[in-house]
């Protein structure tokens, strides 16, 4: 066994070469799911107001958006944004950022099947009582709709963060120095420890997930009480 190659590179797991370097390892995979979730969150926010939109030219983009980023691989949206960009924008967009947007755009459909989810499982007296109060549309959906079905919403979104830190992983493949391919560069340079290394990304993984899994029931148990509340 080479635990000590693990012990050696824990820093470079976990860092990279920050702070005398580049942010790399666990850190860059945190940073990397935190940027995709903050920007899927409001991607899937207006496209999935707008799939409930009854005018048809307000849905059915929100519709295509959905349905066409859903039915593709995540891997293959990577390499669209990395590899295309060149030819659309005539410039090369480094890895990090081709990466972050393929995550944003690939979550935010997911994100907007929440949104439509979490406003349909209201009840619609809701909004027919905010009508009714003189408030319009926009403003009953912000300010009565919205709050109730965001905050019921939560659960499934730290699990989407769950979901999107462990798909970190793929960007790798472009050269984004996150856990795995930090990972990948130590068993290279090491060539004694590859069960050893790959078995210590499995736990940081694992570490992430189980706290923020941990999170979302935390959230679903106080929910469940503030809503048993509520009722009373």
């Amino acid at each position: 066994m080479h635990w000590d190659v693990v012990i050696r590179n824990l820093d470079y797991f976990l860092l990279g070469a920050w702070p005398a370097g580049p942010v790399g390892g666990l850190l860059m995979s945190v940073l990397l799911a935190l940027g995709g979730i903050f920007g899927a969150f409001w991607v899937g926010l207006v496209f999935g107001l707008m799939r409930l939109s009854r005018n048809l030219w307000v849905k059915l983009p929100s519709v295509i958006y959905i349905e066409i980023v859903r039915g593709t691989p995540l891997l293959l949206m990577v390499f669209w944004f990395y590899f295309l960009a060149p030819v659309v924008l005539g410039k090369t967009l480094p890895s990090f950022q081709s990466s972050l947007i393929a995550f944003i755009v690939f979550t935010g459909a997911y994100i907007a099947e929440i949104v439509r989810a979490g406003v349909m499982a209201l009840p619609k007296g809701q909004m027919e009582a905010a009508r009714g109060s003189g408030l319009t549309h926009v403003q009953a959906m912000r300010y009565v709709i919205l709050p109730q079905a965001l905050r019921n919403m939560i659960p499934s979104f730290v699990n989407q963060f769950v979901s999107l830190t462990k798909d970190t992983s793929l960007a790798s493949l472009i050269g984004v120095n996150e856990l795995m391919l930090t990972a990948d560069q130590v068993n290279n340079r090491e060539l004694t420890a590859p069960m050893e290394i790959f078995v210590t990304v499995a736990v940081l993984y694992f570490v992430v997930c189980y706290v923020l899994t941990s999170a979302s029931r935390r959230l679903e148990r106080q929910l469940a009480r503030y809503q048993a509340r509520g009722r009373r």
